[in-house]
């Protein structure tokens, strides 16, 4: 390695740099007060933990996702976080073990084996919220709503939300009771939405069959419309898979009396943490952007596998690219306050009073750089009649 080289960080990884950096640390403020102004307590879990616990009920998506290593002192191995959700979870099972409803928020760093998107490199800023111990629709609501209050904070212009719910496929194809290898299959042509795949696999199957229902369903994208549409398809379907069709409509409706501006999507092809949810899912989109901004839904199943049920639902986002996206009025450091270099001290007692709300940057005696309105001061601090003053520069 050349001295040079010493420098280079690897791909996907980077400095976060102001004014950049400033503008992701303001939005992670106000997002995580607004959690905790809706009743959401903040734990901070540590970076790196066994693997058994950061990958319990997650999937093989996850662990493609998650950096592995030794641990010196036990030899066992251990796992990066991909993923905060899973240590929430652990934290709900094992350490605060609180009977009652229980809501919890995070915000840190979480690192990626390869980059999900260009927007997020390998060191995604992930916020989100984890909501405990209720099984009921308005807990899910209740997330999304908060979900979508994080893109308005975020500045995100215009918002599309998916909406569908796994148990709908789950019962269909329990249903169907098909062989491993032609279940594996079906699964990866609905979530890559290959229609002509899932033709050759099912397009002999009856339309009332569970196959065929699927079939049909797989067809099926668009708006709030759709729903009366699935309900065709699944006439003679298992009570399963219409309870779900029920609670999708009323979760849907619930959240468009509410955010009225935001457009609602239904796709159910959308398998998205198939492994890992198990009721409602749900994803934003911000316009000219391929990739969800913010994505959840309901994940009970893992409380079982951390040994104490409890049913769960909860989302996150990546407050990177949040900042990128979004919109927001104000930029952290600029319209600063210069203050010169001086001794005095009613200017040092000037200079305290004023950082009490205000940024005042002072100069050094050694400092003849850029000049204060480069450095983003608008405002100086002079002396007047004896007293010192802010004045427009």
């Amino acid at each position: 390695m050349t001295a040079s080289d010493r420098w280079l960080l690897p791909d996907g990884v980077e400095d976060i740099l102001p004014p950049l950096a400033g503008r992701i640390e303001s939005l992670r403020r106000d997002i995580m007060d607004t959690y905790q102004r809706w009743g959401y307590q903040l734990v901070i879990p540590p970076l790196i933990e066994y693997l058994e616990s950061l990958l319990t009920g997650t999937g093989n998506d996850l662990a493609l996702q998650t950096f592995k290593l030794t641990d010196q002192l036990t030899g066992r191995m251990m796992g990066v976080r991909a993923d905060m959700t899973p240590q929430a979870a652990r934290i709900d099972a094992h350490t605060l073990r609180q009977d009652s409803v229980t809501r919890l928020c995070y915000a840190g760093h979480v690192l990626h084996t390869r980059p999900q998107h260009m927007l997020t490199g390998r060191t995604p800023i992930q916020a989100g919220c984890e909501l405990f111990g209720s099984a009921s629709e308005a807990a899910d609501q209740e997330v999304i709503r908060l979900m979508l209050e994080t893109l308005r904070i975020a500045g995100i212009p215009r918002i599309h939300l998916d909406l569908a719910h796994v148990a709908i496929y789950q019962s269909l194809m329990s249903e169907a009771d098909f062989d491993t290898q032609t279940e594996q299959a079906i699964f990866d042509a609905m979530r890559r939405k290959s229609i002509p795949e899932l033709d050759e696999l099912l397009g002999d199957r009856a339309a009332a069959t569970p196959a065929g229902r699927l079939r049909n369903l797989a067809r099926l994208s668009g708006g709030i419309e759709v729903l009366d549409e699935a309900r065709d398809v699944l006439q003679g379907a298992s009570a399963q898979a219409l309870k779900a069709l029920d609670e999708l409509a009323r979760v849907a409706g619930g959240i468009s009396t509410r955010f009225p501006d935001v457009e609602l999507g239904f796709d159910f092809c959308e398998l998205r943490g198939y492994n890992y949810h198990t009721g409602l899912v749900f994803a934003a989109y911000a316009p000219g952007h391929g990739q969800a901004v913010a994505q959840g839904g309901r994940y009970d199943a893992i409380g079982r596998d951390f040994g104490r049920p409890r049913p769960a639902t909860g989302f996150s986002a990546d407050v990177r690219a949040l900042v990128a996206l979004g919109d927001r009025a104000g930029v952290p450091g600029r319209n600063m306050i210069w203050a010169p270099v001086s001794d005095d001290p009613a200017l040092a007692d000037a200079i305290a009073d004023l950082r009490r709300t205000e940024t005042v940057l002072q100069a050094l005696p050694d400092d003849s750089g850029a000049t204060p309105e480069a450095r983003g001061c608008t405002r100086q601090l002079i002396q007047r009649d004896g007293q010192w003053v802010v004045e427009s520069l």
